[in-house]
């Protein structure tokens, strides 16, 4: 008779709601996971990690104030349950993950994608690998210097270059030099690329923070835009303003960050 598998608990942390529920509901399908808690920022995911004492954690890498790696240094390699590092930047940015044998999701990931890294884990926490994974998250904080491009000056935030777009069962790269705007729909977001366009689930706060702000800037709460496309400054009916894209296409400007354009664009 086949032994029952021990019942593995489960700490999700992620700075962003929807982030949280892709994992929630994607282990919801595996059998004999408990889902012991959420946390949404750094701070609380050392609380969590403290109290609850799960067995595996889906720690985000990019989070204000405390990032993943700061949350494991503080906890201690040694304390750390098994982790699996959840990423929305593009491989050369993971790739000290990756060298050092961590698993690792690059949002937005697909079903096939979180499953292999999901067994990956619970197959070395039934043999009892995790000591492994703990000296490994150890070389990584040793070598963390090595997850930011070596060519960027230290204290260089690391902006987004490619972002990751599942589309039918696959996930291709978007080179962020190629999008000229992003508009907010519903719970997604719409890349545009001249005359293509790309679905990701992604909030515009979480892009703005992501992208190089000497590049790009949000015109709207629903609208983010390149601005050496920005031709022209229309003032619309009733007040309200407009931006006229190279190429024609004409996209609204909030009255709050209409100043801070004009600035940006020296009129």
């Amino acid at each position: 008779m086949t032994p029952s598998r021990r019942t593995l608990r489960v700490l999700i942390v992620d700075d962003e709601p929807l982030g949280r529920q892709r994992i929630e509901d994607l282990l919801r399908h595996e059998t004999d996971v408990e889902i012991a808690g959420t946390a949404g920022d750094g701070s609380a995911a050392i609380d969590a990690i403290r109290s609850l004492k799960p067995d595996l954690v889906f720690l985000d890498v990019q989070m204000a104030k405390k990032t993943g790696l700061d949350v494991v240094r503080e906890i201690g390699p040694a304390r750390m349950p098994a982790t699996i590092f959840v990423t929305a930047f593009d491989r050369h940015a993971v790739d000290a993950f990756e060298l050092a044998a961590l698993d690792y999701l690059v949002k937005p990931f697909d079903d096939e994608r979180f499953e292999q890294a999901f067994a990956r884990a619970r197959h070395m926490i039934e043999l009892e690998e995790v000591n492994q994974l703990r000296s490994q998250l150890l070389k990584v904080l040793q070598g963390e210097d090595n997850v930011a491009p070596a060519n960027l000056p230290a204290d260089r935030p690391e902006y987004l270059e490619r972002i990751a777009v599942e589309s039918k069962g696959k996930v291709q790269f978007v080179n962020v030099s190629d999008i000229e705007y992003i508009v907010a729909s519903g719970p997604y977001a719409e890349l545009h690329t001249g005359e293509r366009s790309y679905l990701i689930r992604d909030t515009m706060q979480a892009l703005e923070e992501k992208l190089d702000p000497a590049i790009f800037l949000r015109v709207h709460r629903s609208i983010i835009v390149r601005l050496s496309l920005v031709e022209t400054l229309h003032k619309a009916a009733g007040g309200d303003y407009e931006i006229q894209l190279r190429g024609g296409r004409r996209l609204k400007v909030s009255r709050s960050r209409r100043e801070e354009l004009e600035t940006r664009l020296g009129t």
